[in-house]
């Protein structure tokens, strides 16, 4: 009679000790999601930040586009909007996918595959905002003088100072970009490496 009841004992200690390995199991994976998911959690406030930055500075636009009196401001104008405007929401997307991303949800061989692109996608917009920032340097400057002192910074002579000036300023953004840049680059690696640990 005691073997049965240490056979017993011993068969629901099993049962105890599984449920245990799978309930601990549970718990690291769901705390590894998490982890994920907070990875992004601090960029994308700074990027809903900068979206509203930019609406708000293609709102500006929109209400003084009456004192873009010539086509070249004009068009100055347009392509600003429409970086001020569609770059924003494209980057939010990218950003939410990558950060909504389930990276439990199929085999570690296919999560590695969709993270790999949704990474390459997200810091890919990070190149093409660089560059576009860079440009948008050159074409809100004429906007912004034209708006507040209504001139023409193309028909003005550029005088030395104003030449070291806009170096001073482009030097300063390539900085900000890079470091950015870096920024995305280091959150996306290590995101990569809680999918290495689910390996």
């Amino acid at each position: 009679m005691e073997l049965e009841e240490l056979q017993l004992a011993w068969t629901q200690m099993g049962k105890e000790l599984e449920t245990q390995k799978k309930l601990t199991k549970s718990i690291i994976m769901d705390m590894t999601r998490a982890k994920y998911k907070n990875k992004f959690k601090k960029i994308s406030i700074y990027e809903k930040a900068g979206a509203l930055v930019c609406f708000g500075a293609a709102l500006f636009i929109l209400l003084y586009f009456h004192k873009l009196d010539t086509w070249y401001l004009q068009a100055s104008g347009i392509v600003t909007l429409a970086i001020l405007i569609i770059l924003p929401i494209v980057v939010l997307s990218s950003l939410k996918k990558i950060q909504n991303f389930d990276i439990l949800k199929g085999t570690y061989k296919e999560n590695l595959v969709k993270y790999t692109k949704l990474k390459s996608r997200l810091l890919g917009l990070q190149q093409i905002g660089i560059a576009l920032s860079l440009l948008m340097m050159f074409l809100i400057i004429p906007i912004t003088l034209k708006i507040f002192k209504d001139k023409d910074l193309f028909l003005m002579p550029l005088k030395v100072e104003k030449w070291i000036g806009f170096s001073i300023v482009f030097i300063g953004m390539l900085f900000f970009s890079r470091w950015g840049y870096r920024s995305y680059k280091k959150i996306t690696d290590s995101a990569a490496l809680l999918l290495e640990d689910l390996k």
